[in-house]
């Protein structure tokens, strides 16, 4: 189970940009690159060591409205990033 009110971090080993020509956010690192879908960039582009997993679920929530409660996504989403060392929590 995630912790809330602890806020994620990018691995280092990893930058998150937009790929203009892939038309999505893309995690690069040194041996290759990881395409995200809609949902993962948006998710990820909040991820910055500041945002709580609260907060980045409240301003999804926000932000799209009209997909319901996106908590159980969000969590499923971070648990999976994690296990794939994208991100840490301290």
């Amino acid at each position: 189970m995630i912790n809330q009110s602890v806020p994620p971090s990018l691995n280092a080993m990893f930058r998150l940009q937009w790929e203009q020509a892939q038309d999505c956010y893309v995690l690069l690192f040194p041996e290759g690159m990881v395409k995200l879908n809609g949902s993962a960039g948006e998710i990820m582009q909040l991820v910055d060591g500041i945002n709580k997993v609260s907060d980045i679920i409240n301003m999804l929530n926000k932000k799209f409205p009209d997909a319901g409660d996106l908590t159980d996504d969000v969590h499923e989403f971070l648990i999976a990033a994690y296990d794939k060392k994208w991100l840490y929590y301290e």
